[in-house]
């Protein structure tokens, strides 16, 4: 992000003189030194607005649930009706015990490597027939990611980007102390939170 940014406005020496000249009074620094205390400050500020910003500013509420005794077919109709590509498991307690995602379901469908819904549409049609029936019969339980990864409100947005480049997640399940779900922070979360830097 400060990489991107730095280059999208990349200060001149011109750009620094002038605006040495504009200030009132003498300052006794080359154009070279103002731009690294610039470029130094800039960093700092971004630092500081990442970690200031938390999960509770950006998840995604209500945040929709598969429960642990439903079959696939339920599952994938959930996913389908709500219009996302993955939730969060919880059990009878409503605490979340794991993840299901697209990536389960390609996984047990053995299709991971295919890499995309079209790329399984042409598979089926190429075998004349349904790479999913295999699994119709199973539990969610039997697909899904577990454990979970989960934080707590107060998580700030440079964790969550550490995180889910650590551990190759898409979303990111925030709960309550008992492990309930409270929200949930997805990748376009994320990516919108970016503008509240700006």
């Amino acid at each position: 992000m400060n990489k991107s940014k730095n280059t999208l406005v990349e200060i001149s020496d011109e750009d620094v003189l002038k605006a040495m000249t504009a200030m009132q009074g003498y300052v006794d620094i080359t154009p070279g030194d103002f731009k690294e205390v610039y470029r130094a400050a800039y960093a700092h500020a971004l630092n500081r607005m990442m970690t200031s910003i938390k999960a509770g500013d950006i998840m995604s509420t209500p945040v929709y649930v598969a429960h642990l005794d439903m079959d696939l077919i339920q599952t994938a109709g959930l996913l389908a009706e709500k219009k996302i590509s993955g939730a969060p498991v919880i059990d009878a307690m409503g605490i979340i015990v794991g993840v299901v995602s697209e990536k389960d379901f390609f996984k047990a469908m053995g299709t991971e490597g295919i890499g995309s819904f079209m790329g399984i549409i042409a598979d089926c049609l190429r075998n004349k027939g349904c790479l999913a029936a295999p699994v119709r019969k199973k539990a969610l339980r039997d697909i899904m990611t577990t454990p979970p990864v989960t934080a707590d409100e107060d998580i700030s947005v440079a964790d969550i980007s550490a995180l889910f480049i650590s551990a190759g997640i898409n979303r990111l399940p925030i709960v309550d102390a008992q492990g309930k779900p409270l929200g949930i922070v997805t990748r376009s979360d994320l990516v919108n939170s970016y503008c509240l830097l700006g």
